[in-house]
């Protein structure tokens, strides 16, 4: 395909153009092409940052890492997502989409390389930090950027935009341990192979994101730089914390899982496999993501309730599975379906309020607040629970934690369930 030097107006579905980028030609997919580069390019970094997930038990075993050395290197890893969220995960609505998400996915092509030379500890850590740092910048840009490349100048956001970032996201979570936990299984000898396999992926979606389109005009003079300021928009404010409420569930809940899976298995439940490890991660989320497609037409109360429900329905299953005699692997992977399915919904419903009230200019600020309380709710149960691990067994953590979130859950649902109808400004479409 020939270049020309057609500047990119951000606007149309016209034919494959280019722009001219200092002195340099660059290929740019139209916006409905670009909208897609960015959505896989956004669900293979997301897939990455879950992928060691089933090899961790590999890393005890081979490297004599005890449990607490792995929750350390499980919690550099979210309080890297988390500074980056505060440092850079707003920037874009000052500076663009592009020039945030293509610099985060060569940060976690880094990460990768790195841990594809190693699995030392040192590795390890340096890896995990880049990888949280990677997604900090991200994923509330990504989030963003589908919205923008999906709406017609003037609109508001659609609800495509909403569903297909969801699913990049929680799908993207979901694909990471199967992949590395199907690996693991038939070359546990090669653990770093999972990160080649993800370094050639991140390296093509570099070049999908490169060639995609800018997703709204940058502001003009730029507002100085400052940290994210973990507060509500300018409107909807009471759906905003409702929003924060809902998302750190959400997160809690299926972080037992990215974080708890593979020792419960190897423990209580006597089935010490990473593929069935990464099979559950993958069941919980990809249930999540199912979730999301199937309703896409469901208003967000229903699918706040729904998620509020199914929560604490499938933490009962899991905690029940690892209490009962003999230990029930059924139960356990219900109960990870039943967590997906509350999880997903909760989600999709949380995003929803974010994206429908928050004005185009606050936008990635707003997502970026949103992702924090998120990633505060993945890590917070992980870290507890690796420290607990140190004086009380598995399954008493397991029951402790489960108690925990399910006890808030409740507490929130009276907030969650209130009406939260968004500004009539800020419509969403089909």
């Amino acid at each position: 395909m020939s270049l020309s030097t057609v500047p990119d107006r951000h606007t149309g579905h016209d034919a494959a153009k280019s722009v001219r980028l200092g002195s340099a030609t660059r290929l740019r997919l139209p916006r409905r092409a670009g909208f897609w580069a960015v959505a896989a390019s956004f669900a293979v970094l997301t897939a990455f940052s879950t992928a060691p997930s089933p090899l961790y038990s590999t890393y005890q075993r081979q490297d004599g890492l005890s449990s607490i050395t792995i929750t350390i290197v499980y919690a550099v890893y979210a309080a890297g997502v988390v500074v980056s969220l505060l440092l850079v995960g707003h920037v874009s609505d000052w500076y663009g989409r592009r020039p945030v998400v293509i610099p985060a996915l060569l940060t976690a092509l880094c990460a990768a390389v790195i841990l594809s030379f190693s699995t030392s500890l040192s590795a390890l850590l340096a890896g995990r930090v880049l990888t949280g740092l990677a997604l900090g910048a991200a994923i509330a840009t990504a989030t963003a950027y589908l919205t923008d490349l999906d709406a017609e100048p003037g609109a508001g956001p659609t609800r495509r935009s909403q569903v297909v970032a969801t699913v990049a996201n929680i799908g993207g979570l979901a694909l990471g341990p199967l992949v590395a936990g199907l690996l693991g299984q038939y070359l546990p000898a090669e653990p770093a192979l999972t990160y080649v396999v993800f370094a050639v992926l991140l390296a093509g979606a570099v070049l999908a994101t490169t060639a995609a389109p800018e997703g709204r005009p940058v502001p003009a003079p730029r507002p100085r730089y400052h940290p994210q300021r973990l507060a509500a928009p300018s409107a909807g404010r009471s759906q905003f914390r409702a929003a924060l409420t809902g998302v750190f569930l959400s997160f809690a809940a299926l972080g037992l899982f990215a974080g708890l899976a593979g020792a419960l298995l190897a423990g209580p439940l006597r089935h010490p496999s990473p593929s069935l490890a990464g099979l559950v991660v993958f069941i919980a989320f990809g249930a999540g993501a199912a979730t999301q497609v199937a309703t896409m037409d469901w208003p967000t109360r229903r699918l706040l309730g729904t998620g509020l429900s199914a929560l604490v329905a499938g933490l009962a299953a899991v905690v029940a599975a690892a209490w009962v005699t003999p230990p029930s692997l059924g139960l356990f992977l219900a109960g990870a379906v039943i967590v997906g399915i509350g999880g997903g919904a909760l989600f999709r419903g949380t995003l929803a309020l974010i994206v429908s009230t928050a004005p185009a200019s606050e936008r990635a600020g707003a997502l970026a607040t949103f992702f924090v309380a998120g990633y505060v709710g993945l890590s917070l149960p992980i870290v507890g629970a690796g420290i607990a691990l140190q004086y009380a067994s598995l399954k008493v953590v397991l029951l402790a934690l489960g108690l925990v979130v399910a006890t808030v859950t409740l507490a929130a649902s009276p907030v969650l369930l209130q009406d939260h109808r968004p500004p009539q400004t800020h419509g969403t479409r089909s």
